[in-house]
């Protein structure tokens, strides 16, 4: 009767430390995939986004051109004159390469660090259209007069963005939108640090 009683005890000891065994295993590998998630998620997030078009401005300005030329090159003749009208579009933008940003997740503290911000990328695109133009017989608007008027109002056009205030607000639009980036990490209670100086975490 008691070998009976202790081959039984065993046994039910045996299964106790195998159920324990498997539910530490169970639990213990839980937490384990979740970290390895957690940084899969987020980085994933932040590379499908790779260069972000935070801001885009548009412009447009008018310019006339007057070219007066002596006939013939002579002082002694009259001259003429030619105008021209051009209507210039410019499309400005600031935007972030995203994969130039460095992160550190830290899934034991649950912190996701921002290390480095990418500088911002402004990029300035005219578009010159003639509008109207009037010249004479003898005194007609050449390639090279095409090219200068178009050259100048390009000119005109990069000069015009003030890219201070553009890198200015496209800072303000990056923080709005790591916000939506980070939302994940948010809702896994991880905390954003910036390390930058650059980002008002509090914002995030």
């Amino acid at each position: 009767m008691k070998k009976k009683e202790i081959i039984i005890a065993f046994i039910t000891g045996a299964v106790a430390m195998i159920l324990l065994f498997v539910l530490w295993n169970k639990l213990t590998k839980k937490a384990e995939d979740k970290v390895q998630n957690d940084y899969y998620i987020i980085t994933n997030q932040i590379r499908k986004m790779n260069k972000m078009v935070v801001m885009e401005q548009d412009f447009s300005s008018m310019q006339k051109t007057r070219i007066t030329s002596q006939m013939l090159g002579s002082s002694l003749l009259p001259s003429s004159e030619k105008e021209i009208v051009t209507f210039t579009k410019t499309n400005a933008q600031v935007s972030y390469d995203l994969n130039k940003m460095k992160l550190e997740v830290d899934s034991i503290n649950k912190k996701l660090i921002i290390r480095e911000l990418p500088n911002a990328d402004i990029r300035i695109i005219p578009s010159v259209e003639i509008q109207s133009m009037d010249d004479s017989f003898f005194n007609r608007f050449s390639d090279q007069d095409f090219k200068k008027v178009t050259k100048y109002a390009k000119d005109n056009a990069y000069k015009t963005v003030n890219q201070n205030r553009l890198r200015n607000e496209g800072r303000k639009q990056l923080t709005e939108n790591l916000d939506q980036i980070f939302v994940l990490a948010k809702a896994l209670n991880y905390t954003i640090e910036d390390q930058t100086g650059q980002i008002d975490v509090t914002k995030l």
